[in-house]
């Protein structure tokens, strides 16, 4: 069966089909739709699920079950499986055909992909800076590549609650020469890029386990099981996941990757770094009128609605066909448990300077996603026995730049120069790829963020936004990181709450349905689809409890504020009258992997559900 998959190279576009990920597998993976309701406000709105129901034992299970649970995993043979189809896994495959290609010598570059699509669960402003791409493929522009709105008008403006006033425009976000893009069908050309020269891209497959070598090196990854119900019973669907084995696994799985935090303790990669720190970025895409449409427009602002002490900022970019991009982005180092980043993102939109381009238009997509902030200083150590860590899921984003990935993209090409000649050389035992780490600190990547790893967190200061705004003006205009010292950052973003007695709670306005909505109504904007039966992908490592006596008891439950899906819920448990109980809405969730990131308690663990679920982002 490999063999015969390795000579057909069969494109992602009938990978489910016909798929060595499914021994003899002939049609696709039954996949139901979601079953939906109509909350109170009107919004499509997915059925809940409970938390931590009962998992099956072997007792409850006959004998037929309990065969198909302890079937062998099938295994294929490859030279490099990459996890995650975004632009840095794109790109180390592309850079290895490429060189495979070039010398004439067999290659299998394997990859796989949790969306259902390539580019389905990829969301960025975005403007792209085309360094890296340039350097790929330098006929992009002959193969089609959609880069088609130049950026051609950079605005910053620093908002009160009426006003826009005009700021200099720091030189780290000049963006002549870039491209105001939609970074899902980017992506989606870079992996047609990727089949043409031989990459086998397998959408739909979720890698959820990481498999050792008898040495303790990494030796591939394992997809998960599917068809399992929420009960832990094999359904009738149940399919046993599969083993790749590669010389190199490289892990491209974006920001706070799952596979990424497994290795990072095994291996204790992260022992000589800083705690990395992030944001949350959440993105509407909006068709506008044509008669406040601005192509090539690159509009960033800072201030209104957050106070000084939160650090935060919004953008809005005018691409193609009167289609236009507005975010806004909330460092999770905040410290008001009350604090939603949608309903401030709602708010945002409400100010005059940017409601006056949204009014009149359409909104057609929105969704969410947590991004690394910590810089240089913040990278973990990038390999390990047998592998590496590429793009966001090491955090190579350029915070003020606004951009990742153009360093992402190189981190990539990086690492499969280094796996390409590792391989090439033949050598025995556990390929460690030390020389990605020496490529990484000689290239422009390296050089582009120590000249600005004192910015980000030169804002963990007493004056707050005014303070980090006159160091990073003085550090991008004269200094240019041109000095001894590196500033640290204090602490996890999960440790920054203050409890609920010692804050103000914010009070938020009700969305209006023209310009701001209800969220459950924007999370039936992102195409989010789950398999409805099956085992909760949000565990609570050590249950509902310390949800309710920790996180709710002190913060006032912040899971219900920070995540951009409604997925957490503190409801009146009918059982227990006065008091509450912790409920997980599995079937919202849009991967965004903040829970994961700022559970003050850190119970909540994300782990993947079966592969093709989660968003079907547009447009993002």
């Amino acid at each position: 069966m490999a063999s015969l998959m390795r000579s057909l190279r069969v494109p992602a576009s009938v990978a489910l089909r016909r798929n060595p990920l499914r021994m003899c597998q002939v049609i696709a993976i039954p996949r139901s739709l979601v079953s939906s309701a109509q909350s109170r406000s009107g919004a499509l709105r997915t059925f809940t699920s409970g938390v931590a129901p009962r998992q099956a034992t072997a007792s409850d299970l006959t004998e037929e079950q309990r065969e198909k649970l302890n079937e062998e995993r099938f295994a294929d043979e490859v030279d490099v499986c990459i996890i995650g189809a975004g632009p840095a896994g794109l790109s180390a495959a592309i850079r290895l055909m490429q060189r495979a290609n070039a010398d004439g010598k067999e290659l299998r570059v394997f990859v796989v992909e949790k969306g259902s699509e390539i580019g389905s669960h990829i969301l960025s402003g975005a403007v792209l800076e085309p360094r890296a791409l340039d350097e790929l493929i330098p006929d992009w522009k002959e193969k089609g590549a959609p880069l088609n709105t130049p950026a051609t008008k950079d605005r910053m403006v620093f908002l009160t609650e009426k006003h826009a006033i005009p700021l200099p425009h720091p030189p780290q976000m000049n963006n002549k020469g870039n491209y105001i893009v939609s970074l899902s069908n980017f992506t989606k050309w870079l992996g047609e890029q990727a089949e043409e020269l031989g990459v086998e891209v397998y959408p739909s497959f979720a890698a959820s386990e990481v498999l050792y070598n008898e040495d303790g090196s990494v030796k591939g990854i394992a997809t998960n099981d599917v068809g399992i119900g929420k009960d832990g019973k094999p359904k009738d669907s149940f399919e046993r996941g599969m083993e790749i084995h590669a010389k190199v696994t490289l892990l491209a799985e974006g920001c706070h990757g799952h596979l990424t935090k497994k290795l990072s303790k095994k291996f204790d990669l992260r022992k000589d770094s800083q705690p990395q720190t992030y944001a949350l970025g959440l993105k509407e895409v909006w068709e506008l009128d044509p008669a406040k449409f601005e192509p090539g427009l690159v509009l960033h602002s800072v201030g209104w609605p957050m106070d000084y002490k939160t650090y935060a900022g919004s953008f809005m970019y005018h691409f193609e066909d009167n289609k236009c991009a507005v975010g806004y982005v909330v460092a999770l180092d905040y410290q008001n448990p009350t604090l939603s980043p949608y309903k401030e993102f709602q708010r945002y939109k409400q100010h005059p300077s940017i409601r006056k381009y949204l009014e009149g238009g359409k909104i057609l997509s929105y969704g969410a996603r947590a991004l690394n902030e910590g810089g240089l200083q913040s990278i973990p150590k990038l390999v390990f026995p047998g592998g590496a860590l590429i793009g966001c899921t090491a955090g190579f984003l350029n915070v003020p730049k606004i951009k990742g990935t153009h360093t992402a993209m190189k981190s990539g090409m990086l690492a499969a120069d280094a796996a390409y000649d590792a391989i090439a050389a033949e050598a025995s035992g556990p390929i460690t790829l030390d020389a990605y780490e020496k490529n990484i600190q000689e290239s422009w990547v390296y050089k582009e963020l120590r000249e600005v790893r004192n910015v980000r967190p030169s804002f963990h200061n007493p004056l707050g936004i005014w303070g980090g705004m006159a160091y990073s003006g003085l550090d991008t205009l004269i200094l240019k990181g041109r000095v001894p010292w590196t500033f640290n950052h204090p602490s996890p973003d999960y440790s920054t709450l203050k409890p609920l007695k010692d804050v103000k709670p914010i009070e938020y306005p009700k969305p209006d349905g023209e310009i701001s909505f209800d969220l459950l109504e924007n999370v039936s904007r992102t195409g989010t689809n789950h398999e409805e039966n099956q085992p909760s992908h949000l565990r609570l490592q050590r249950g509902p409890t310390e949800q309710i006596e920790h996180n709710y008891a002190v913060y006032g439950g912040p899971e219900q504020k920070f995540c951009p899906a409604g997925v957490y819920e503190y409801l009146d448990d009918e059982a227990n009258p006065g008091k509450k109980r912790f409920q997980i809405n599995a079937q919202n969730c849009i991967h965004c992997k903040t829970c994961d990131i700022k559970d003050p308690s850190q119970n909540i663990d994300w782990n993947v559900p079966e592969g093709g679920g989660g968003p079907k982002y547009s447009y993002t």
